[in-house]
């Protein structure tokens, strides 16, 4: 396979041109690479090189401007505008960064299309006055119609003192160098009137182009050479030679010279297969798929190119690539926003924007436990941030100040101060940062082979805040923490970590515009979809429409028209071609395949293979987990029924064993969360406690109605009480946490309430024991070691002459919950059965210490469901609503239980019975 590039230079030397005077100039500097390595495979002999540039440097040269960053344009413009706004009517320099990166791209495209000023501008003018229905006509006109009017009226002032400025400095915007480069082309053709330019791979021009080349062409100082395909070209409404035709028809020079070149590479066989595959993620592992195959068939990747229709591919791509890839070369940078450097001073950067004295929790954790940032707080075996967070966990702060945290630090108050006290001036902020990053690198410095990556990552950071220094310092249009953000991340967005790799061998991955004029024998290319290639009908400009078209300024229909061309130009000399979409719909980008597909299958040129490709995912049976009892596990058992199986633990065990494994064996606990609303368990824990401190002190008595009457004026306070030493410095004055304070108060209020019910009707009710704890030996003669349960019980009182053991619940159950027919389900359905089973296991504690007398009642008051009372557990002998139920438990309910329950801890203790996990 030939390339354009080859055919170029093969033709100059057929005519005896000497490459070495020649001035190439390319689309793109990457080219330019190509056609360097190119050169020597045409002439033999020794040479000096040509010169070879892109038309963006072959521009510079001709203006006499240097081009400029788009942030430090957005600077020299807020200048202008300060000067031409009076300061009541200006605009913060964040506002104005919002609406004036639009204008600049207008005056750009004014500019490279060399559009008079004065008339864009008047006419725009015009249009907003009668689309404001006459605004200007108005008598009685508001601020906001003066200001909108004045706003038009003033684009032309401000293009013009723009200009002026810039030019004044010797720095431009692209479309102000054009204008610039083109006023000064007749010199410049005077001057080097022996010089020859060779324009070659060019496709869509704008107006400052097209002079330029034409002027050069008709001096005889120029030669271009088009990659056009005879099929594109013929057909009118092809637009992948939109330009190129127009090109043919309108230049002057073209009339009498012949115009290079129109190939006929796009009709011959080509091996073309598309394939749609769900999400972007499976484009990127099908892409590794096609390598391996090629590198299979063909044993290296010479001469192939992935070419990335969406970019937000690359990172998927390089971890789809096949590992024994050798050759490399990424034309795209890995942007600096997707480094993890970018997320600790976005999280700054954001903490910082509101004058809050505190800080969000989550924030603080997120900036603490950085990667970057939590080993600088390591002090002997301690590390200072972990122990903050852990602090700020256990105590529930919410928000917290710097005071607190200097203090959680402790000898790290200096690191606090660099992170969180930036309510300061701009100059500050951005002299903390880069002493942040300078901190980061003493300590990457201690391991600079492990951390080469890390350390990059600060360079280029360190070059990005320095940046940030010198325009604040020359300007100093940055006033305040929200300002110094959008700019940081506008710089961000266009900064890049660039690649190092072989730009002439093996696999290349590059974006759409940077395959310009290049050539590939194997193409892959990802994300033709469409509202990707092309990119659709976005227009970012305040020119309506119809006045772009009205000068023949470009529109979505011409920016189509460019990726067209670059789509088919990838395919012309193409033998084989991978082209792969999303087919999932997504919100942005839509699932739908490019119209480009439907082009290529519609034309009848090629036979085009078309699959759908899933993923393939294997069938994995997950395994339950299953742990067997080996010595160590064994003696650990032991240990915990030396301590004593809790009904907790026992209906945990039911529920699922590998859990009762997690927890009482290996000791591992979950992990506690900052409570930002009150949990469930904290407002249990609350009511409990308060019940606790009113009832523990009529213990042995018997309760009257006065005596409630007393406990229900300490309600609040005694709530109050309790959340403060649960929640720690939680808030509970506000929002979600108020309304659960205040059902912790109903729940505790309304059970008093019951109990005035109770005895206004006449029953007597002595409170035995409050919080009873237990802990009673069982014996299981199956087991050669001690057994023992362990408990407390809520509540133990004796209503009527009738002994109750009370479970308090906060959450809701049932009359239904506490009913038991079958015994032997009472250690197996842990939905039906959990609630009956830990009730009878405290009757049984209660029974072998002693402490009570038969017939006795055990079951649940629920504070979700007080309306139904004390529900009693009872045992039924039948289902169904007309079921005999017997409330009492007796020596035989328990004796029956008993059996049931020295099963379950035998299997629970059985060496030969390991955990195993049950499928919930």
């Amino acid at each position: 396979m030939t390339t354009f590039i080859f055919d170029v230079l093969e033709d100059l030397h057929s005519k005896s041109i000497d490459l070495s005077h020649l001035t190439f100039i390319l689309p793109s500097k990457r080219a330019g690479i190509f056609l360097k390595h190119q050169i020597p495979q045409v002439t033999q002999q020794t040479a000096f090189a040509p010169d070879i540039i892109s038309i963006e440097e072959f521009v510079e040269e001709l203006s006499g401007l240097k081009s400029t960053s788009n942030t430090e344009l957005l600077f020299e413009f807020y200048d202008t505008y300060t000067k031409l706004t009076p300061v009541s009517e200006a605009d913060t320099f964040e506002s104005f960064s919002k609406w004036a990166q639009i204008l600049l791209q207008d005056f750009n495209e004014i500019d490279r299309y060399l559009i008079p000023q004065e008339k864009i501008f008047s006419y725009l003018k015009a249009i907003k006055e009668i689309e404001s229905d006459h605004w200007s006509l108005e008598k009685n006109q508001t601020e906001f119609i003066k200001n909108y009017l004045a706003f038009w009226n003033k684009l032309h002032v401000y293009y013009t003192h723009f200009s002026k400025s810039l030019i004044s400095k010797n720095i431009g915007y692209q479309g102000l160098i054009y204008r610039e480069a083109v006023e000064n082309l007749e010199s410049y053709i005077q001057n080097n009137a022996s010089k020859q330019h060779i324009f070659l791979g060019f496709n869509a021009l704008n107006t400052a182009e097209e002079t330029i080349i034409q002027e050069l062409l008709q001096n005889d100082q120029a030669k271009i050479y088009w990659d056009i395909d005879a099929a594109f070209i013929a057909n009118p409404k092809h637009d992948a030679a939109l330009f190129t035709r127009q090109h043919k028809k309108n230049w002057l020079f073209f009339e009498k010279n012949p115009f290079n070149w129109i190939t006929k590479n796009y009709t011959k066989d080509k091996n073309i297969q598309v394939f749609g595959i769900p999400k972007n993620i499976g484009q990127a592992k099908h892409i590794g798929t096609l390598l391996k195959k090629i590198i299979k068939e063909k044993s290296s990747l010479s001469n192939t190119a992935v070419v990335l229709g969406d970019e937000n591919l690359l990172i998927p791509t390089l971890n789809a690539l096949p590992e024994n890839i050798n050759a490399l070369n990424i034309t795209m940078g890995f942007p600096l926003k997707s480094i993890p450097l970018a997320s600790l001073f976005e999280k700054l950067f954001y903490v910082h924007k509101s004058s809050s004295k505190t800080f969000y929790y989550k924030d603080v954790i997120q900036v603490l436990s950085h990667q970057f940032i939590k080993p600088l707080f390591q002090k002997d075996s301690k590390n200072y941030a972990s122990s903050t967070i852990e602090t700020i966990e256990i105590n529930n702060l919410t928000h917290v100040s710097i005071e607190k945290l200097k203090t959680l630090s402790e000898g790290f108050s200096d690191y606090i101060d660099l992170l969180f006290n930036w309510n300061i001036s701009t100059e500050s902020i951005l002299k903390k940062c880069s002493e942040l990053i300078f901190i980061i690198k003493a300590y990457l410095d201690q391991d600079k082979d492990t951390n080469l990556l890390s350390l990059e990552y600060l360079f280029r950071f360190n070059e990005l805040f320095n940046e940030l220094t010198r325009l604040n310092s020359a300007y100093n249009h940055i006033k305040d923490v929200s300002a110094l953000f959008s700019i940081y991340k506008e710089l961000l967005a266009s900064e890049t970590l660039d690649f190092q790799g072989e730009p002439l061998q093996g696999l290349q991955i590059m974006g759409m515009l940077e395959s310009r004029v290049l050539d590939f024998e194997t193409v892959i290319i990802s994300g033709v979809n469409e509202g990707i290639l092309p990119s659709g009908k976005s227009n970012n400009s305040f020119i309506p429409f119809d006045v772009k078209i009205e000068n023949k300024l470009p529109t979505y229909k011409e920016k189509d028209a460019v990726y067209t061309y670059h789509f088919y130009r990838l395919l012309q000399r193409a033998k084989n071609v991978f082209i792969l979409y999303n087919t999932e719909a997504d919100v942005l980008t839509g699932g739908e395949k490019s119209r480009f597909i439907t082009q290529i299958e519609l034309e009848g040129i090629h036979d085009i293979k078309h699959q759908i490709i899933a993923p393939q995912v294997p069938a994995i049976n997950r395994e339950l987990i299953v742990v067997e009892k080996d010595n160590d596990i064994f003696e650990k058992l032991k240990n915990v029924a030396n301590k004593g199986f809790s009904p907790s633990s026992l209906t945990n065990y039911i529920r699922n064993p590998i859990n009762f494994y997690y927890q009482k064996v290996l000791k591992i606990k979950e992990f506690d969360d900052v409570e930002e609303t009150v949990a469930f368990n904290t407002l249990g824990t609350v009511v409990h406690n308060t019940l606790e401190d009113f009832y523990k002190p009529l213990v042995g008595s018997f309760l009257s109605i006065e005596t409630i009457k007393e406990l229900k004026k300490d309600v609040g306070k005694t709530v109050s009480y309790h959340f403060s030493k649960t929640y720690k410095e939680g808030d509970i004055q506000k929002g979600k946490n108020l309304i659960i304070f205040e059902i912790a108060k109903r729940y505790v209020s309304n059970f008093l309430d019951l109990e005035i019910e109770s005895l206004k009707e006449g029953n007597q009710i002595k409170i035995i024991a409050i919080e009873a704890s237990n802990k009673v030996e069982i014996n299981i003669p199956e087991l050669d070691f001690s057994v023992k349960l362990t408990g407390m019980v809520d509540r133990v009182d004796e209503v009527n002459g009738i002994t109750r053991i009370v479970d308090y619940k906060t959450g809701k159950v049932d009359q239904s919950d506490v009913e038991i027919v079958d015994w032997e389900a009472i250690t197996s359905d842990y939905k039906k059965y959990s609630k009956s089973f830990q009730i009878l296991t405290y009757a049984l504690m209660m029974q072998k210490s002693e402490a009570l007398k038969f017939p006795i009642e055990a079951g649940i008051i629920s504070f979700k469901n007080l309306g139904k009372g004390f529900l009693k557990f009872s045992k039924k002998d039948k289902e169904g609503a007309w079921a005999k139920k017997d409330t009492l438990i007796t020596e035989e309910t328990l004796s029956n239980f008993k059996e049931q329950l020295h099963q379950l801890i035998v299997e629970i203790c059985n060496p030969k019975i390991p955990f195993t996990e049950k499928e919930l």
